[in-house]
């Protein structure tokens, strides 16, 4: 049996500026899976950058108020909401909150770095 917590996990800050958390990476671990799972933070105030992934994507909102942007659509999200972000759509979110945004990032198939392009000049959509 392999468990893991995110607390055990080294922050570090990712490339569209969210605080994140690699808790499961096939590429990195000694596990066998398609998908990568990483927590993310957005601090308040901030928004993460744009960015678009070749893969898809999903959001599990655990805790505090986020405005999620998917290509030219954007809506309030909190904790509980589940995001489904397709294929090449441009994304970001921002924490609209006065407490951390806190989620789980699902990647299918598991994150790679050449799979995603980050607009660093940018954020909201």
């Amino acid at each position: 049996m392999k468990v893991y917590h995110d607390k055990d996990c080294q922050e570090f800050l990712a490339g569209d500026a969210t605080h994140l958390r690699e808790i499961l990476h096939p590429d990195k671990m000694d596990i066998t899976l398609r998908y990568s799972l990483a927590h993310a933070v957005v601090k308040p105030g901030e928004t993460s950058f744009k960015h678009a992934l070749t893969t898809s994507e999903v959001y599990i909102i655990l805790e505090g108020r986020g405005l999620m942007f998917i290509d030219e659509e954007s809506q309030e999200v909190t904790k509980g909401h589940v995001v489904y972000i397709p294929p090449n759509a441009v994304q970001c979110i921002e924490n609209i909150g006065t407490e951390d945004l806190i989620f789980y990032c699902i990647v299918d198939p598991a994150w790679r770095e050449e799979d995603e392009i980050v607009f660093e000049s940018e954020s909201k959509p």
